[in-house]
């Protein structure tokens, strides 16, 4: 009781995680001392590590919530701290994220000291596992801080209340190789699938590794460890794109690591108002961003700035699949209407009536629509519209993100093979619902050209791991978002401009003006800007300090050794 009582109290000194209540067992009940002594308790621990809140609160503690932060996401005017350069250490999201993660690095090293209480009830094969599950957790632990924040305070044992005040921040590549030597010893003793409950596996433990490596540019080891996911031969991309993100999707052979959420059995539903369109009853507050929009390439594979296919009248034709998985087609059926944000849309249709409406997506009837025409469709589905909310699988990793990083990290280190634009074309074919040999139907890709290839990867990125947030991480670690993060959020006129826009052929886009996609797939929109034509929503001012985030206040106030990261 001593030693987790001192772990606890030193936690809350090192972290200073404020006001949160300390749920301590009684003496004459179960402790570090006598606890974890047979399969049950320790199981029943590891279970703790699972909860969204000690992973993933950075990312998932509401939905899409990194995604928000990027040029993949409009929210009207809206400008997260983020993009807006105002990040301080007493930002509450950012205080709960460091908070949580020490919270999961403090309870996985309990587990791991602790473990030898049951030595003589389980078996040799069971604590070789249960040792290796706290592992690959205390791996991504570290992962998440050293991403986030570079150097931090770094221990694997109990810490007394002397020692926690002398910590300091720690090399982030010698916590690095302690990162990979955890999920090693996971890849080790993790089996590859389990029967019944789903829990991390040999396949995670790879994949994670290689997100790590790829996040801290260390290509060698992302390659390897992704074809080390690749090899085990136990995923395969689900058949139909849309369909993997709905809420009926519970299992896929795509997925990898899944948080399973039930509102019926554990209440974890999630509000989906705002992503939803006015027209079914939501806000339509946040939807997919121009530049998200327009990075999907044509069907013939080139970017819209390139491509003869592209029509700036009708920006949804001949596009990638994926752009319409995305982002609803105007003019198709959306939650019971047909969606179509078009100035002379007075009604549409809805569905269950067959009878035209009022069109609440539309200018003329609401100004709280969405301000640039996008409605969200990915993960959407008729089940979110009984209570305006969701239980869907929350998908952490999934077998065409490994695809992709074991691409990228080849690309990098460029060694492109076959083995590079199969993973590639493998991710791109599903999209277009053929395999990778029918080159007829859809764009393969043949580029070997380093420069060109990288290109061709950080777009396919962006479209297939869309508002997965996945792009917060791929904008921070190729250093980009002093680029797309300082350009402004665009949208639509409103009700006269539209309308003239409209009658004079400059809808949906303006005629006549090339949308810039740089090297990244970033777009420019300056020049379209520049006719008037199109409305400036908000202005973004990312700076480059943010690249690292600001340790709480309370931490550097409470541990003088714990310097604050430069500019905050």
């Amino acid at each position: 009781m001593k030693k987790i009582l001192l772990s606890t109290i030193t936690t809350l000194l090192l972290l200073f995680t404020g006001c949160q209540d300390l749920d301590l067992n009684p003496l004459s009940e179960g402790s570090s001392e006598n606890w974890y002594s047979n399969e049950q308790e320790i199981s029943m621990a590891l279970e703790n590590l699972y909860r969204p809140i000690m992973i993933y609160w950075e990312e998932g503690y509401r939905m899409y919530h990194s995604d928000r932060e990027t040029d993949d996401f409009q929210h009207r005017t809206t400008r997260y701290q983020w993009a807006s350069g105002i990040l301080t250490g007493e930002q509450d999201y950012l205080i709960s994220t460091w908070d949580n993660l020490y919270k999961g690095v403090t309870r996985t090293n309990t587990i791991l000291n602790s473990l030898e209480h049951a030595k003589d009830n389980i078996t040799n094969d069971q604590l070789v596992r249960f040792d290796a599950e706290a592992r690959f957790f205390r791996a991504v632990f570290y992962s998440y801080l050293i991403f986030l924040w570079g150097d931090v305070p770094y221990y694997t044992d109990y810490l007394s209340i002397e020692d926690a005040f002398k910590m300091e921040r720690t090399d982030k590549n010698i916590i690095l190789k302690q990162i990979y030597n955890d999920f090693d010893a996971a890849i080790e003793g993790l089996p590859k699938s389990y029967s019944g409950v789903q829990r991390v596996t040999k396949g995670a433990a790879y994949a994670f590794k290689a997100r790590i490596a790829t996040w801290m540019l260390d290509y060698a080891t992302a390659a390897v460890a992704a074809k080390g996911c690749m090899d085990l031969g136990v995923y395969s991309l689900h058949p139909d794109f849309g369909e993997l993100f709905l809420s009926k999707t519970r299992t896929s052979p795509e997925h990898i690591f899944v948080q399973p959420r039930s509102k019926a059995l554990l209440d974890n539903a999630e509000s989906t108002t705002m992503f939803l369109s006015r027209n079914p009853g939501g806000t339509a507050n946040c939807q997919p961003s121009w530049e998200l929009f327009c990075a999907f390439t044509c069907t013939d594979g080139k970017p819209i700035d390139e491509s003869p296919l592209f029509s700036l009248k009708e920006p949804f034709k001949n596009r990638d699949p994926r752009c319409a998985y995305t982002c609803v087609e105007f003019g198709t059926a959306h939650l019971g209407y047909i969606y179509d944000p078009s100035p002379a849309a007075r009604t549409v249709l809805q569905l269950s009536t067959n009878k035209q409406v009022t069109n609440h997506d539309s200018f003329y009837d609401n100004t709280n629509v969405a301000n640039n025409g996008m409605c969200l469709k990915k993960g959407v589905d008729e089940e979110w519209l009984d209570d305006q909310a969701t239980d869907k699988s929350v998908i952490w990793m999934r077998y065409a993100d490994v695809l992709l990083m074991y691409a990228e990290a080849k690309m990098e280190l460029n060694e492109i093979d076959a083995s590079v634009l199969e993973a590639l074309n493998l991710v791109r074919a599903r999209a277009y619902k053929c395999k990778t040999t029918e080159t007829t139907k859809y764009p393969a890709i043949t580029e070997t050209n380093q420069a060109k290839l990288r290109t061709i990867i950080r777009t396919e990125r962006r479209c297939e791991l869309a508002w997965e947030n996945r792009r917060f991480y791929d904008l921070v670690r190729w250093r980009i978002a002093g680029v797309s993060m300082t350009r402004p959020k665009y949208g639509l006129l409103t009700k006269a401009g539209l309308t003239t826009n409209y009658n004079n052929g400059d809808y949906f886009f303006p005629k006549g003006v090339v949308i810039d996609i740089d090297e990244n797939g970033c777009a420019d929109f300056t020049a379209m800007y520049a006719t008037g034509k199109i409305r400036l929503i908000v202005e973004r001012n990312f700076v480059e300090r943010e690249y690292l985030l600001p340790i709480p206040t309370k931490d550097v106030m409470i541990n003088p050794n714990i310097t604050q990261n430069p500019g905050y």
